[in-house]
């Protein structure tokens, strides 16, 4: 079996940003235009009046003090709270596909490889905007990648599910050079009315190469090891799908957009992830204090730090669990990698890190990597 390697990532972010301040403000606007309209039915109580937000409720919630979104007017217009996206004919190359074209570029200049050096392509996000021909086989195209491509979605885990997929394909024979792409474009089913969900996301696409060991230049990660597991929950759900149309019914549209219950999510799924990272480097041998960096998912900065303090037994120091939801926001399956991709360059040959990431599902995956 071939031993894998993590050789070059890449990093799409959209050129528009929006700071906690814009956002409250349109939120603000969104809640009184909803309230009035409903003014009728809060005064007999068949609804409950929407509450405002605030920019220390978001940072309080969440630690986030900005995020980048593909389109930002109409993300902030109050009437409308999701973004502009022009129709693009069959013959135009999708918006996933050319942001994960982009990113792709970059992890392979950062490798030093050619699209051509390409025997493998893996679109992995939370989101993906149509069923069929596979995204991840039109970025095969665009790029002038060879071999085969498919689509793979875990939700938040998708990006550590498509390393270890990856790492398959290389250990197995089946790829020699194998991408994983995250097109996180979270603003189109994120529910920017709703107070408690209105803040979290925020848009962007990684990549990485992932080839053989021997291959591998200095500088590079070996994957040691790779962890995958799911739990089944409804405690984050997003229903839209192509059976809706045939559903019996009228859904809520609350439904068809991401939602989650925040509070029982952080109490469940924070001890599975350190007990998933703590029995992955028991697996191997491994003590947390042979650790030096944790590229933890970028959902919550409470998690982060409970998360990163059981797992080392102590607060980590500055540094140790890099955090960069405060100017992504989450990103979903891009997070962990975002935080790998901005902090991994002062690590020296022969230390150790572990990118994980968690969400919907539930799901967990864990990669253990080792600097060459």
């Amino acid at each position: 079996m071939e031993r894998s390697a993590l050789t070059g990532t890449g990093l799409w972010v959209p050129a528009a940003s929006i700071s906690n301040e814009e956002l409250v403000a349109s939120h603000r606007a969104a809640v009184a235009r909803w309230n009035d309209e409903h003014a009728g039915e809060i005064a007999a109580g068949r609804a409950e009046a929407r509450d405002p937000s605030s920019e220390a409720f978001i940072v309080k919630a969440s630690g986030i003090q900005r995020r980048y979104v593909v389109e930002k007017e109409g993300v902030l217009d109050p009437a409308r709270l999701r973004p502009h996206l022009p129709l693009r004919g069959e013959d135009q190359l999708s918006v996933q596909a050319e942001i994960c074209a982009a990113a792709a570029r970059e992890a392979l200049a950062r490798a030093g490889r050619e699209p051509r050096d390409v025997d493998a392509v893996i679109v992995a996000c939370s989101n993906l905007q149509r069923p069929y021909p596979a995204v991840a086989i039109e970025v095969q195209q665009a790029l002038g990648a060879r071999g085969f491509a498919f689509d793979l979605n875990v939700a938040c885990s998708s990006a550590t599910f498509g390393l270890q997929t990856a790492a398959n394909a290389v250990a197995c024979g089946h790829a020699r050079r194998a991408l994983v792409l995250s097109p996180e474009l979270t603003s189109g089913h994120n529910n920017f009315a709703l107070r408690e969900f209105h803040f979290i996301f925020g848009d962007a696409c990684t990549a990485a190469l992932v080839e053989p060991l021997a291959d591998a230049r200095p500088g590079a990660f070996e994957i040691v090891s790779t962890r995958l597991q799911t739990r089944f929950s409804n405690h984050i759900r997003n229903d839209f799908g192509f059976l809706n149309r045939c559903e019996d019914g009228e859904r809520d549209p609350a439904e068809l957009v991401f939602r989650q219950n925040g509070r029982q999510v952080f109490r469940e799924v924070c001890p599975l992830v350190s007990e998933q990272i703590l029995g992955h480097l028991a697996d191997e041998g491994l003590a947390p204090s042979d650790l030096r960096r944790l590229w933890l998912h970028q959902a919550n900065l409470g998690m982060n730090e409970l998360i990163a303090r059981t797992v080392l037994g102590r607060d980590p120091k500055p540094g140790e669990a890099p955090v960069i939801l405060d100017e992504f926001a989450n990103t979903s399956s891009a997070g962990s990698v975002i935080a790998f991709h901005r902090f991994h360059e002062d690590l020296a040959a022969g230390d150790l890190g572990v990118l994980c990431s968690f969400g919907a599902g539930y799901s967990i995956g864990s990669v253990l990597l080792r600097r060459l």
